[in-house]
Parts: C-alpha cells; sequence; structure tokens
C-alpha cells in the first residue's frame, strides 16, 4: 500500500521539514519531568509558536493554521522525524484544546485556546484519584456551588505534568447525592490558587513528571466549568476520546521509533540473538500499519464522521507497539542498556523511553479496560458477569 500526496500537501511537508532542520535543538533537551528540563521544553513550545506551528489544525484566530488532519498527520510525521522535543503542553493541545473547541463557550475558547497553542499557560491531566483510576465514575472529589463560585475539596493523584505545570482540569462531584458517573462535572483551574498543594511523585527513574494534588477549600469561578453542571461524564469522556484517537498519540511517533529501531539493529546485528530481526521488522511493519489506518481515520473525520469505541482499540494497538519496540531495543543493547548515557557520552534515549513505555498499558485508560470496551461495543459481546 503507498499513500500518494497532492502537490500541495508536497509543498507543505517540505516547508515543515525545512523550519525543523533549521529550529530543531542539536542536542537532546533534558528529561521534562524535571525543572529544568520541563523549563527548556516549554521554551521550545514558544519556539513552535513563533514559527505557527503550535497546534496546526486550529482556526488562525486560536493560534492555529486553520489546516485538516492530513496535514496534521504530515507535519507530525515530520515533526518526529527531525527528531523535535516531546511536547511538553500535550494534555492542553491535544486533549484539552480540542474539548473546549467542541464544548466551550466563546468566551472560553477566547481565554484558554490561544496562550495554549503559544505555550504561554501549560496544562495539566487531574483525573485519576486514590480510589478512582481507570474507573473514573467512582471520583469523589467533590466541588459545592456558593454563589458565583465552586469550593473543591479532595484530592487527585497521577496527575500528569502537574508537577510544574499552570493550569489543571478535571471532573469534581458537584451533586453530593450522586453515583457514579451522574452529577459530574467538568472544571478547570489555576494551579496556583490557595488552598492546592502539590506534592511530586518520583518515578522509576527518580524525576517529577506526575504530581498529587490536595484540594482544600479552593476557590474557582464558576465560569471555569466547561459544558453545564452535571456535564462533567460526557465532555470527559469526550477528552478521552482525543486521548485514545487520532492526537495524543501521531503514527510519526512511532514511525520515527521503528526508524531508529532498524538503526540499532544494524549496529548490534553481528551479536543480535536470531528473533532480534522478526521483531525489529514486525516493529517496522506495525507501525506503517498504525500509520495507514490513521490515515483512514483522518479521512473518515473529514467526511463528517467520528470517532467511537474504535478509539479504545487504537489506545491497546499504540500502546503495546510502543512498549514492544523499546523491550526489542533494550535486548539489542544488552548489559548497555541499563546505562543513562553510553561510553561515548551520548544520551540513552532508549532507556527513559522503555521506562516511559511501561506505563503506556495504564494511562488513557488501562488496557484492559480498554479490552472490555472492544469487547462490548465493537464486537457486541455480553458483559462479563451480565444476564
Amino acid at each position: 500500500m503507498h499513500l500518494h500526496y497532492t502537490p500541495e500537501q508536497c509543498a507543505f511537508r517540505a516547508e515543515v521539514r525545512a523550519w525543523m532542520e533549521m529550529h530543531v535543538p542539536a542536542e537532546p533537551l533534558i528529561t521534562l519531568e524535571c525543572r529544568e528540563g520541563y523549563d527548556q521544553h516549554v521554551e521550545w513550545e514558544r519556539t513552535l509558536a513563533a514559527g505557527n506551528w503550535g497546534m496546526v489544525t486550529w482556526p488562525e484566530e486560536f493560534g492555529g493554521r486553520g489546516l485538516d488532519l492530513i496535514q496534521w498527520l504530515i507535519f507530525e510525521e515530520e515533526y518526529f522525524r527531525a527528531g523535535a522535543p516531546n511536547r511538553a503542553n500535550q494534555n492542553g493541545i491535544f486533549l484539552l484544546g480540542p474539548t473546549i473547541m467542541e464544548f466551550g463557550t466563546e468566551e472560553q475558547k477566547q481565554r484558554f485556546l490561544t496562550p495554549m497553542a503559544k505555550g504561554e499557560v501549560v496544562w495539566a491531566q487531574a483525573w485519576s484519584e486514590p480510589g478512582a483510576g481507570s474507573d473514573m465514575a467512582a471520583i469523589s472529589s467533590k466541588a459545592v456551588r456558593d454563589g458565583n463560585q465552586y469550593v473543591i475539596n479532595g484530592q487527585k493523584t497521577w496527575s500528569s505534568r502537574a508537577a510544574f505545570a499552570d493550569w489543571g482540569f478535571g471532573i469534581f462531584r458537584t451533586d453530593p447525592d450522586s453515583k457514579r458517573h451522574k452529577g459530574l462535572t467538568f472544571i478547570l483551574f489555576d494551579l496556583n490558587t490557595p488552598g492546592i498543594t502539590r506534592r511530586p511523585i518520583r518515578q522509576l527513574h527518580g524525576e517529577t513528571g506526575f504530581a498529587e494534588l490536595f484540594f482544600d477549600d479552593v476557590r474557582v469561578p464558576v465560569e471555569n466549568c466547561l459544558a453545564g453542571e452535571g456535564e462533567g461524564w460526557n465532555v470527559a469522556m469526550a477528552t478521552a476520546g482525543f486521548e485514545r484517537g487520532l492526537m495524543l498519540r501521531s503514527p510519526g511517533r512511532f514511525q520515527a521509533t521503528a526508524r531508529r529501531l532498524i538503526e540499532l539493529y544494524r549496529r548490534h546485528q553481528a551479536e543480535a540473538a536470531p528473533s532480534a530481526r522478526e521483531a525489529v521488522s514486525q516493529a517496522w511493519m506495525a507501525a506503517q500499519a498504525y500509520a495507514y489506518n490513521t490515515y483512514s481515520v483522518a479521512a473518515k473525520i473529514i467526511a463528517g464522521g467520528k470517532i467511537g469505541a474504535e478509539a479504545s482499540l487504537n489506545k491497546i494497538f499504540w500502546s503495546e507497539l510502543d512498549r514492544s519496540m523499546h523491550r526489542t531495543a533494550m535486548q539489542l543493547l544488552g548489559a548497555c542498556a541499563e546505562l543513562k548515557t553510553f561510553d561515548d557520552g551520548s544520551v540513552n534515549q532508549w532507556l527513559e523511553g522503555y521506562i516511559f513505555s511501561l506505563s503506556g498499558p495504564i494511562y488513557a485508560g488501562s488496557n484492559e479496560v480498554q479490552r472490555n470496551i472492544t469487547a462490548e461495543r465493537l464486537l457486541g459481546l455480553p458483559r462479563v458477569g451480565a444476564g
């Protein structure tokens, strides 16, 4: 199978490639999971914005270029081909931004989208709680209406980017008598609001990309509610769809990893196990298959279609592909795989990628839950224990 691009799309690819060649840092940035590295990545976000690349699919009035999803996929392919840094504001531009586009008021769009696209405000995602991980319907943190404010009390955990970000978004229980997915409200909040305490969570490599958030009588304006009180579940499910679907993990990311894996195999071919060749070939084919499928989905959306439960199948595929590719890389590296830097002084990007890939089957909804969704909503299988 081959993809055929229009002359306009080819010209756009050339434009992106030329800009990336001129602006992508020659050396990898420090990890995004520490303060210094976070600041470096935020500066990169602003460099992108200066070139009008912050979020190319958004309307021009909100800091975008008004491009379609095919052009976005081309942009992402060139972005990762150039080895550009990971996006510090991915929770904002890929998850919250599209959600505000769909559910936000005009005032909210004007207020939040342009600073997001410009990298001026970085967002944290605050879904999970100690007693509500993949099961968001079990959320218990409360937001009580007091005039034109909500008073929030509770706790969030594993909040991505919350250690350093500026704002956060999450769902809170605004109806104290409600159960499960009823009575939840989607609220945006400034992380520097009095009453919010951040407690960084150290990961396997010792850095703090996540944080616990504690809310003690935190007052947030009612105007920061998205889509209306009690609509939080519907809004959050739309956000989760963006997370599991096209935006959060574009094919360009995995195609670039597959190319790097092929290069790694060529360097270690002499000492590699016989099964390594097959694993590397499978990684390349899977990355290409994911790309072709994503182009198909993008064309469907451009034609007016929507992503439904297929997003869960999509999430399972890319998360397990990422883990498989990095596991193969670690096997090729042998004992060197555990070194943070190699003998030549270069950073072992495979190690950090491998550690992060282990979380892939958990974040954006655990793969066990996604398999249940796939079985019930796509295959029509009965719910376990039903009937």
